[in-house]
């Protein structure tokens, strides 16, 4: 029996963040494309007009009011992109938290991205449930909304049958886990490669990228290194590798002889932490056994494996001991 098409509600508001509509709004419509399908057909609702003048100037035409709603089909998500955060909120987001009021109780899955948090905070749907924002708005969520369970640093949040996201690109991650949780790993995995995402972000990911911490305060001739030691986890990589990926010598970027003291991070401890924090995150996320996790990155294991059950146990994930390392002996 044919699935019918799931309708999603995006309100977005005068001077919200563009990517906080159209990441999400593109997973979806990449999705139907993956599965050959209408799994999603969204809509665009201005909640005083058809014009929204985004943050940066572009506008967008042809949205629907909510005076014009009735020709379309209730919700099956609704999806706040972005908003105001001033205790007094703006008409047009005031309108959409009476809106909710009255029905939100009919909608299965009610999801913000980024700031549109502080709409749901207003309707109450934050309140006892674990939520998330943009890092720069955090303490203002929690100070705005006591009742409500801020978290810091998470990139996005499930609690019940509401969604909250971090900012702006955060949005596409939150979409994709929820396109995962309703048709599977490998559609969404499908798209991800559609958007050509460099990393797919777990809902634990820390807002700060460490890639990104990592870029900011390296010298030039090694400011694509951090990204080449990602993008190569699975592989060996010697300092000669290294050393030729950025058109130096072994000599020169061993730690003794470096003249910039990040340089001293791309030896081979820098690799092996990179791939204990890939293993982390495959173990957390996706809730593998460590075995599972261990494949990718088999040829590796013996050099961190005592490091992964420490890390693994420190945050209490229960894993199976493995034949190959004792960890009770570190």
């Amino acid at each position: 029996m044919k699935r019918r098409a799931r309708h999603v509600w995006f309100f977005s508001f005068p001077g919200s963040e563009m990517l906080d509509l159209s990441g999400p709004w593109s997973v979806l419509g990449y999705a139907n494309e993956v599965m050959g399908r209408e799994a999603y057909t969204s809509h665009l609702i201005a909640p005083l007009g058809r014009e929204i003048r985004t943050r940066h100037g572009l506008v967008l035409r042809g949205a629907r009011s909510l005076g014009d709603v009735a020709a379309i089909r209730a919700p099956d998500m609704v999806v706040v992109a972005g908003g105001a955060t001033a205790s007094k909120l703006p008409s047009s987001e005031a309108r959409v938290v009476r809106w909710l009021r009255q029905c939100h109780r009919s909608i299965p899955t009610l999801v913000s991205i980024c700031t549109g948090a502080f709409v749901l905070g207003e309707v109450g749907l934050l309140n006892g449930r674990r939520a998330t924002t943009h890092w720069q708005y955090v303490d203002a969520l929690r100070k705005r909304f006591p009742k409500a369970r801020v978290v810091d640093d998470d990139m996005f949040l499930r609690d019940g049958r509401v969604w909250t996201s971090a900012g702006i690109t955060a949005g596409i991650d939150l979409m994709l886990a929820l396109v995962e949780e309703e048709h599977g790993h490998a559609v969404a995995m499908a798209v991800a490669k559609a958007l050509v995402l460099f990393l797919r972000r777990s809902g634990r990911q820390a807002q700060f990228s460490q890639i990104l911490k990592r870029q900011e305060g390296e010298p030039a001739r090694l400011r694509d290194l951090s990204a080449f030691i990602f993008e190569h986890l699975n592989q060996p990589l010697s300092l000669e590798r290294l050393a030729r990926n950025v058109g130096m010598s072994v000599r020169t970027l061993t730690p003794r002889r470096c003249e910039h003291p990040v340089e001293a991070l791309y030896s081979l401890p820098r690799c092996h932490a990179s791939r204990l924090s890939s293993a982390f995150r495959s173990v957390h996320y996706h809730k593998l056994s460590f075995a599972q996790a261990e494949d990718p990155i088999a040829p590796f294991a013996q050099n961190i494996l005592i490091d992964l059950h420490v890390c693994l146990r420190l945050v209490s994930i229960s894993i199976p001991d493995s034949p190959r390392a004792n960890p009770s002996s570190v």
